[in-house]
């Protein structure tokens, strides 16, 4: 790994490197918040727009979007300085955030989710590219547990925060929230953060992002909506998908600097923290976006109580994040990796273990214990794969995890949805989407008979015990990825003992 005690490279002024970690904490938390703030919001919005059978585009075209984007920005911010990027790409995420609060079809907050997932590909890949110009190796590592305990206390207490701000407004305060906290990052980076160094040429691929989100589209396209497609027209999308892959496979090797980094992956390190992360994010959105709606669902609660649940996932992540820095003084990347994966299993397998009748304690335990793992991983993924490279790779190697890490996202959103509709198809053919909205919405529920409740509620019950099983299988793969790291390894090098 490269040298701890390197310096900083010059061009970057950190007099007001404080004000900078703090916009780009902010900027952190709403990147991450919008992934789930949405999750205890979907029956609320259902309720209103309807369509249950569209509601996992609503997460999966923000995820496909950012994911399209990352690499693309990091590029621009390579060309053109950090600082316009930021503010291009927080703009945009705000002015999405703005029309998804305005829609006023399923449809409609489906292509503006796409919009503000596409500024949100800037957001948070350029916040900490920006915070690895400006503290060094041996402060990364508390750095990024900062970061990291924001992006987990952002993403699990989305939902919470959903829930409050639906019972005290409506559902498009959950995009709404967003501008005022977007509006004083951008202000806080344009007046602290100053760049003046010489920066290289580097070629944006563009066609490898049009390859990427045409073939990530059609995948994702086959995978959510396959119980409503006929086989020739899931054939047709699925085909059309793989065909693209291909062809951006064939593209990004061609190309003088790819889209996707292709020689970071050689080393090891890189792999494997870009795999886990993957896994995690997969993890985490698989849990988030589903078990608000088995407590709210199948167990009857509240969306208070929905975020409560994740609330406690928000907690152990923020906890694990802020200890994994002393950790990696004393114990290996392989050691801490281990761990969490196995905290993550041990929480899925308690999620087999609902039933309709369990009490509100035993999801938030499973939730306390996913979280700690994840805090454990993303944690120490990150910091040993900013310490394996040079600092002028640092900006790919970040993206590379992050865009794993969205990609992730969208196919723990995308497994799950196609998942849960594929199990409600096959225990209840007849069971109409209507029926699943009335569910969701406490006015509705109130007016299903006994019967009906009881046969939807176990509906329901059986197809997400199926997405838990999918979540188990996420868990299950970050802690296979994790045997991969090599022994010994350290994030943080032992401090030299004076002579």
């Amino acid at each position: 790994m490269p040298d701890a005690s390197a310096p900083l490279p010059t061009g970057t002024d950190t007099t007001h490197r404080s004000w900078v970690l703090v916009a780009c904490l902010l900027a952190t938390f709403i990147s991450a918040v919008e992934s789930t703030i949405v999750a205890t919001a979907v029956p609320t919005i259902v309720a209103s727009l309807e369509g249950f059978d569209l509601f996992g585009w609503v997460f999966a075209m923000y995820f496909l979007t950012q994911a399209v984007g990352i690499p693309v920005y990091g590029r621009l911010a390579d060309r053109y300085g950090r600082r316009p990027v930021f503010f291009a790409g927080t703009g945009l995420f705000l002015i999405g955030s703005l029309c998804c609060g305005l829609s006023g079809s399923m449809v409609a907050l489906i292509l503006c989710r796409g919009l503000q997932g596409l500024g949100a590909g800037a957001v948070q890949p350029i916040a900490a590219t920006i915070l690895g110009d400006l503290y060094g190796p041996t402060e990364r590592a508390k750095v990024q547990g900062l970061v990291a305990a924001v992006y987990g206390f952002a993403a699990l207490a989305g939902p919470s925060l959903g829930a409050f701000l639906i019972d005290l407004f409506d559902w498009p305060a959950v995009f709404w929230i967003n501008l005022p906290i977007g509006l004083a990052a951008i202000a806080l980076v344009g007046v602290s953060l100053k760049e003046t160094a010489a920066r290289p040429v580097h070629p944006v691929d563009w066609i490898g992002s049009l390859l990427l989100l045409v073939s990530g589209g059609a995948l994702m396209l086959a995978l959510v909506q396959d119980a409503l497609l006929t086989p020739l027209e899931l054939g047709a999308v699925a085909t059309i998908g793989g065909a693209t892959a291909v062809v951006l496979i064939w593209h990004e090797r061609r190309v003088p600097e790819p889209m996707l980094a292709y020689e970071l992956w050689r080393q090891r390190v890189i792999a494997v923290g870009s795999l886990g992360s993957g896994f995690c994010g997969a993890l985490l959105m698989g849990v988030a976006a589903f078990l608000p709606t088995y407590v709210q669902g199948v167990m009857g609660r509240t969306p208070v109580a929905a975020g409560a649940v994740l609330g406690a996932m928000s907690v152990g992540w923020s906890v694990a994040s802020f200890a994994t820095a002393p950790l990696m003084r004393r114990r290996s990347v392989r050691d801490i990796a281990l761990s969490g994966g196995a905290c993550m299993l041990a929480g899925t397998g308690m999620l087999l273990g609902l039933s309709p009748a369990s009490g509100i304690w035993w999801p938030a335990a499973a939730s306390l214990l996913m979280g700690a793992g994840m805090g454990l991983c993303t944690t120490v993924f990150i910091v040993a794969v900013q310490g394996s490279v040079a600092w002028n790779q640092r900006g790919a190697a970040t993206c590379s995890l992050m865009s794993l890490r969205v990609i992730g996202q969208s196919l723990g959103v995308v497994g799950g949805a196609s998942v849960l509709n594929a199990s409600v198809a096959a225990i209840d053919p007849g069971v109409a989407d209507s029926a699943l909205d009335r569910l969701l919405d406490p006015a509705g529920r109130a007016s299903l008979g006994p019967e009906e409740l009881a046969d939807l509620t176990d509906v329901v019950a059986r197809a997400l015990h199926d997405t838990h099983l999918l979540a188990m299988g996420f868990a299950a793969a970050t802690l296979a990825v994790a045997l991969w790291l090599p022994r010994g390894l350290r994030a943080v090098p032992k401090p030299t003992p004076p002579a």
